[in-house]
């Protein structure tokens, strides 16, 4: 059985982890076992997020992504998902680096859930105060 060849990147964001494969091909993207069409249903400006990586280095359509998410809602996973791509691009070829971070791809945003605390209704909000 023939190996086949492959790049793999991990991208995060808020709590949603992006696994991401690049192989050559044609540009399909599948996330999760699904399209991605189907699996952000039909979303136009999430799809352009997913393809922002290709467009920035002018190649669209010629890496298949295969794509395994979990967590988070769709606009983390859409994040993850990108910066993951963009990952294995630079792994493609590392003179890819400059230009997607000129393009700010390459970049993981911390912003991460503040826990919540004890005595408080959330990680800030505390409970309306009544004098009597």
């Amino acid at each position: 059985m023939a190996k086949d060849n492959y790049f793999y990147a991990l991208g995060r964001r808020k709590s949603a982890t992006a696994r991401v494969r690049l192989t050559g091909g044609k540009g399909e993207i599948t996330v999760n076992g699904k399209p991605a069409k189907e699996y952000f249903a039909g979303s136009t400006m999430f799809l352009n997020e997913l393809e922002r990586p290709f467009a920035v280095i002018e190649q669209t359509g010629k890496f298949n992504a295969s794509i395994v998410v979990s967590g988070g809602g769709h606009s983390g996973q859409i994040d993850a998902i990108r910066l993951g791509i963009a990952k294995a691009l630079v792994l493609v070829n590392e003179d890819l680096r400059a230009t997607l971070k000129r393009a700010d791809l390459l970049g993981r945003d911390p912003r991460e859930r503040e826990r919540k605390k004890f005595g408080l209704r959330g990680a800030r909000k505390q409970r309306q105060f009544t004098k009597r």
